[in-house]
């Protein structure tokens, strides 16, 4: 299912969160199951599953590096459960670095202040591979669409790295 299609919004990477928000609640008004209280059983499963549906595009769409899988996805790549390794060796050594200054924030003498430079810097690249990401999506070209998986992979990492960061920032002030 194109969920673009579903929401009627243009099949681009950014969207109008605004306008996306809009289309949210008039689908679930079309389809939300409390309207067919009254109708038959299958009708009514129909309404629960349009309304799932919709909750799960919307949940897609909203989300930059789920809306980047799927626009993936409706192009024949699909990185669910994929094992593909990156090979892009300047991001493997930038990935070690930021492990290692995690791993050290601990025993830093300003850990706040590392905390604030490692966020800073993942914001930075993170930024850098979303416009990246922009660009390489309204590429139509095979060579595009492999690069757009990369950055993908590449902003997961970068998720979970934000996350980790996060779990230490905790941890130091509880």
């Amino acid at each position: 299912m194109n969920y673009f299609e579903l929401f009627e919004i243009p099949q681009t990477f950014e969207v109008d969160t605004a306008e996306l928000a809009e289309r949210y609640r008039e689908l679930q008004k079309a389809v939300h199951p409390d309207k067919f209280a009254n109708a038959s059983e299958q009708q009514k499963l129909l309404a629960i599953s349009k309304t799932a549906q919709v909750n799960d595009a919307f949940q897609t769409l909203k989300d930059p590096i789920r809306r980047a899988e799927h626009m993936l996805s409706l192009r024949g790549v699909d990185m669910n459960n994929e094992s593909t390794t990156m090979k892009d060796t300047g991001f493997l050594m930038q990935q070690m670095e930021w492990r290692e200054a995690l791993a050290d924030i601990r025993d830093n003498a300003d850990p706040e202040q590392e905390i604030n430079a490692l966020e800073q810097a993942f914001a930075a690249y993170r930024q850098q591979l979303l416009d990246s990401l922009k660009q390489l999506l309204a590429d139509e070209q095979s060579a595009a669409v492999t690069l757009a998986a990369d950055q993908v992979r590449k902003l997961k990492f970068m998720a979970k790295l934000r996350d980790e960061l996060i779990r230490i920032q905790d941890a130091l002030y509880d």
